[in-house]
């Protein structure tokens, strides 16, 4: 084996993700999760591969969840494409929703301090004695 890597997905989590689907009593064969290991690795490199060359002819080095939405759509699977494409906003949205709360919540910890007692700078110039 050596140095050689793995270039499939791990066979557990195809496990998993195939079992998701299916009845609590279903079985999965080590074939089955073997074969769809494969399938979705080289699904995967088919899309990618697909929004790599996209990116190559517009310059750009890094491939953005748009690359691979457009690309589902170029190898025909439009309706993959559309899913995708709702998911990615809810995820955008999200995320600026997350980054929204956690700068608020640096600045009531600011505003927390400031009624500690701790003087704040604009307190310090209005209590200087005269």
């Amino acid at each position: 084996m050596g140095d050689e890597q793995n270039p499939f997905l791990p066979i557990a989590n195809v496990g998993r993700i195939m079992k998701q689907i299916l009845p609590p009593s279903a079985k999965v064969s080590k074939e089955a999760k073997e074969t769809m290991q494969e399938c979705v690795t080289e699904f995967i490199s088919f899309v990618t591969s697909e929004a790599s060359d996209k990116c190559r002819k517009e310059s750009r080095k890094t491939i953005c969840g748009d690359d691979i939405c457009w690309a589902l759509g170029a190898v025909g699977l439009d309706n993959y494409a559309q899913a995708i494409v709702r998911y990615l906003h809810k995820y955008r949205v999200a995320a600026l929703n997350q980054h929204k709360a956690t700068t608020s919540s640096f600045e009531d910890k600011d505003e927390e301090s400031d009624r500690s007692g701790e003087p704040s700078h604009q307190e310090d110039e209005t209590t200087t004695p005269q």
